[in-house]
């Protein structure tokens, strides 16, 4: 029997540590490859990292809530010798998405050019397990350029783990995230005697959705405007297109006009479709509308991304709204496919109330809000009518957007939706 140690890989995309979300095994356990050890999070994303070789569960380091840098020891194993080199093909690893960031799996990234220069590289076919292979295609890695320890010069996990391990930076120790709670059991919740008050870690997503609002709202001075508007007329292009539909099929909802007519509008105001780089000091005005969606899921708040919004029919942006909204609640989104938003919507449905302040999702510098739509007698030319009326509550980065700018948006925004014929003219 022989010790593995695991240490936690790059995960991607500049990550330098990860936050345990949950174990899923003990010490004592009996792992296979590929198996999953714990859920992590990152910045980015929710991650399942899988054992790189078979075992028993020896140690492991951390608790849920704990903050673990890349390279530092996450779990120890042991193994039987060459156990690795002898693996049986595994099934692909499995990933967890999430909100305000996506889906991704532990990839051994390169991540600069410390350390012993790489072998030699050979032509031939490098001998090592499909799981290895997997793991640096995945990762970029050019399995020719590393030198195997296994029988035959055979590529084993440690080899690639200490490849990744010389090219990257020197880890720092482990570190506790802030306590927001003690907790006897680490995730769960402590009732107190009697049922009066129930103490709840904030790990995982929530976590990272109560540290990006605070960030948010200290970081960015809102600029809030309300307009009211009236609807009646999309209301019955809307119900006529719904009728039209095959039975089943799912009915268009405000939310696909309010994003095309959103694309339309965008052209003449490129300072709301935009994020703010604080580290360089720079505005980035983006050509692309990539649409966040705010999305309510089990788990908290996620939000997904329509790409190249301003290239779809107001048929296809409904679908890919239905599709990447159901992807996040059922946690099979993408990681690009919640990442990269430049402009945000969010809609409470029939919740929607009379109006909001939504926080920006930043680095944007715009979100849009939409409130719930009623009927209600209002003053048309000299006599009382009957209109649907809604209200569209929306927030603006006043360092960068002036009040004249958000305003002008929101009435061109107003203008297209209450004709909503003019949103299919060409500009």
């Amino acid at each position: 029997m022989s010790r593995y140690v695991f240490k936690l890989p790059d995960l991607g995309e500049g990550t330098v540590e990860a936050e345990i979300v949950n174990w899923r095994v003990k010490p004592g356990d009996t792992v296979a490859e590929d198996d999953v050890l714990v859920e992590v999070m990152t910045e980015k994303a929710a991650v399942e990292v899988p054992a790189p070789v078979s075992g028993r569960v020896l140690s492991t380091t951390g608790a849920p809530g704990d903050m673990v840098p890349v390279g530092a020891e996450l779990i120890v194993l042991e193994t039987q010798p060459d156990a690795a080199a002898q693996a049986a093909p595994a099934p692909a690893a499995r990933s967890a998405p999430v909100a305000a960031a996506g889906s991704a799996t532990p990839a051994m990234t390169s991540a600069g050019g410390n350390g012993a220069a790489p072998a030699a590289a050979r032509t031939d076919r490098v001998a090592t397990s499909p799981a290895i292979r997997r793991r640096a295609h995945e990762a970029g890695i050019d399995l020719r350029q590393i030198a195997g320890s296994g029988p035959n010069g055979r590529i084993v996990p440690k080899d690639l783990e200490a490849y990744v391990a010389r090219r990257a930076p020197q880890p720092t120790p482990l570190r506790a995230a802030p306590k927001a709670v003690p907790a006897a059991r680490a995730g769960e919740p402590r009732v107190a005697p009697g049922g009066a008050t129930e103490e709840i870690k904030v790990i995982g997503l929530r976590r990272l959705i109560a540290q990006r609002m605070s960030e948010a709202k200290r970081n960015i001075p809102h600029f809030a405007y309300v307009e009211e508007l009236d609807v009646t007329e999309l209301e019955s292009l809307r119900r006529h297109l719904n009728s039209r539909l095959a039975q089943g099929a799912p009915a268009l909802t405000y939310l696909p006009f309010l994003a095309l007519a959103l694309v339309r509008v965008l052209r003449d105001f490129p300072q709301c479709n935009a994020h703010y780089d604080a580290e360089r000091g720079v505005i980035v005005r983006h050509r692309s509308v990539h649409l966040g969606v705010a999305t309510q899921t089990p788990e908290g708040l996620k939000v997904p991304v329509v790409h190249d919004a301003q290239a779809l029919t107001l048929w296809d942006l409904a679908a890919e709204m239905r599709r990447v909204s159901e992807a996040a609640r059922s946690n099979k989104a993408k990681r690009e496919e919640l990442t990269g938003s430049t402009i945000t919507i969010t809609s409470l449905g029939k919740l929607g109330g009379i109006a909001s302040t939504p926080i920006i999702n930043a680095p944007e510098v715009a979100i849009i809000g939409v409130n719930r739509a009623l009927e209600r007698p209002v003053v048309v030319d000299g006599a009382i009518a009957i209109r649907r009326t809604m209200n569209l509550s929306s927030s603006f980065d006043h360092r960068f957007v002036d009040g004249y700018d958000a305003a002008a948006m929101i009435q061109a925004l107003k203008e297209c939706l209450e004709h909503p014929a003019t949103i299919f003219i060409a500009a």
